[in-house]
């Protein structure tokens, strides 16, 4: 996979969140995005995943534009600000019905997925009763179930405990290292500077190669 950003802008009335961003992502590394909330890091990540239009610019995955040809971004996998599920449900319901949109996977496929990120012996629990740490490993495990070549994570540690995030940090490890393009923004840049293969911070709605 390669995603290739150009010249993209957002903005929303007279207020501009991005800025002229220029970006190559390829298949097989780990993309951080750092800055402070409100730098435009998730607005960029809504637009690359087909969420928001942008106002001027393009997105193209393997050599079609995503906006231009009006097509969701093909085997990605996003999970940007909060994960929300539906409350009543359990983790494992929750997932089974987000599963019975496309019927890739069967249920082994999600328990694998919930074990992957430490959760399994919460499958069972309603979302409603679940920690913040919790909804954010199902998040995880939602983005990671149907297998996308495409993985985006907005702040993927928070709330998580130690043992898990460095589960989280191998398990990422070693989707790069199945050819997966992997982009992760978070507001603390020592959460992810030893994980990515390269670094861009943002400020101001732009995005500088560090």
């Amino acid at each position: 996979m390669k995603i290739e950003i150009k010249n993209l802008s957002k903005s929303f009335k007279n207020n501009t969140i991005i800025k002229d961003i220029n970006m190559v992502l390829e298949g097989g590394k780990i993309y951080g995005l750092v800055g402070r909330n409100g730098s435009g890091k998730s607005v960029f990540l809504k637009i690359i995943s087909g969420l928001y239009n942008p106002t001027s610019g393009e997105v193209i995955y393997n050599g079609i534009d995503i906006f231009k040809e009006k097509i969701i971004p093909p085997s990605t996998r996003a999970l940007i600000e909060k994960p929300t599920f539906l409350p009543e449900l359990t983790g494992m319901e929750n997932l089974r019905l987000l599963a019975s949109i496309q019927h890739k996977i069967d249920d082994k496929e999600i328990i694998d997925s919930l074990k992957k990120v430490n959760m399994y012996n919460d499958k069972d629990k309603k979302y409603s009763k679940y920690s913040l740490g919790t909804k954010q490993k199902l998040g995880i495990a939602q983005v990671l179930m149907e297998n996308p070549d495409v993985i985006i994570l907005d702040e993927p540690f928070n709330g998580i405990e130690l043992a898990t995030v460095k589960t989280l940090r191998n398990l990422l490890l070693e989707e790069k290292n199945k050819g997966k393009l992997i982009i992760i923004a978070t507001h603390i840049k020592e959460d992810i500077e030893e994980l990515v293969d390269v670094l861009y911070e943002f400020d101001d709605g732009k995005a500088t190669r560090k």
